[in-house]
């Protein structure tokens, strides 16, 4: 397995139209709706990067900043941000667009986290993620705290042992 994989060769476009069964009353797509089409678009890109068999580990906090009508087209973007042994940190960004009205714009932005397994359900490694834009970068190296503040939240680490997010807020120099 390669020790290391560009960030673009994991990018993912998923595009759908809003159709009737995708509309909650107000003709808007359902939330839950979208939640799948952005689970599907970064498992897929988690897998390109791994080459292996992903799982949902998390979905950051998904805001509903402007509704997609029905009719819509809806392209969903993605790409892996940075990998943790098993896991795989995924970038997702959402964008919808009233072709008759030639209108388009970003609607939702979310992190959502993959893991890597064999056969038989066990996590596996996975090639670390080499940015090579300086947007990449800026996720790559933003994608450390991010982990922090999500295993801090899963209570699955303790806030004073993470070090990334220590630093931003300057708690060390309190102590001094």
């Amino acid at each position: 397995m390669a020790k290391k994989k560009l960030a673009r060769l994991s990018e993912v476009i998923m595009t759908e139209m809003v159709l009737p069964n995708d509309t909650n009353t107000l003709n808007n797509l359902m939330g839950g709706k979208l939640m799948h089409w952005m689970d599907v678009v970064a498992a897929i890109a988690a897998q390109k990067h791994s080459n292996r068999i992903v799982v949902t580990a998390a979905a950051d906090s998904i805001s509903f900043k402007h509704p997609i009508a029905l009719g819509n087209v809806v392209t969903l973007k993605s790409r892996v941000t940075r990998a943790f042994n098993s896991s795989m940190e995924v970038f997702i960004e959402v964008w919808a667009e009233d072709i008759p009205a030639n209108k388009k714009i970003l609607t939702h932005r979310a992190f959502f986290t993959f893991v890597a397994v064999d056969q038989n359900g066990r996590p596996i490694e996975v090639p670390e993620v080499e940015p090579s834009t300086p947007e990449e970068t800026e996720l790559f190296e933003g994608a450390l705290r991010r982990r922090q503040l999500r295993l801090i939240l899963s209570k699955r680490m303790d806030p004073k042992d993470a070090v990334e997010l220590r630093s931003i807020f300057d708690l060390d120099k309190e102590k001094e």
